[in-house]
């Protein structure tokens, strides 16, 4: 496997949804969050959670670059948001949400002309933890 495209998720996910693969100009992306703590010290009770989305539809060496990482949020707060990360995300979500069903009118400049974008959010990554409270 060479591409995330080669593995079978990316398969089923185009049999499953011809329109939006029909399209090559959709996105696809991955969501990936972990919770540090921001001082370094294991004493300190505040932690950072930086939810960053990721374009998988880019060449390999192309999708891991920091500038095709998008930094959508960070939740900050005295200790893990837990279950209430969803409280946190929402947002975000109503923004996947919107992309996934109507789309947004994107301008292509290579093609010159304006289409409807869309994107689906293929899977997230995480340690367990977060993996946990993320999925909750």
């Amino acid at each position: 496997m060479v591409h995330l495209s080669d593995g079978e998720a990316w398969k089923h996910f185009n049999s499953m949804h011809p329109h939006f693969s029909a399209e090559s100009r959709n996105v696809r992306l991955g969501l990936c969050t972990y919770g540090f703590n921001l001082f370094g010290s294991f004493v300190a009770s505040y932690s950072c959670w930086p939810v960053i989305l990721t374009v998988y539809n880019l060449t390999p060496r192309m999708c891991m670059r920091p500038e095709f990482m998008f930094l959508s949020m960070v939740i900050l707060g005295p200790s893990s948001p837990g279950w209430n990360i969803d409280v946190c995300l929402h947002p975000l979500i109503d923004e996947l949400t919107q992309l996934w069903s109507s789309g947004a009118l994107t301008y292509d400049i290579s093609r010159k002309h304006n289409y409807v974008m869309r994107a689906a959010l293929m899977w997230t990554i995480n340690d367990f933890p977060a993996y946990g409270m993320v999925s909750g």
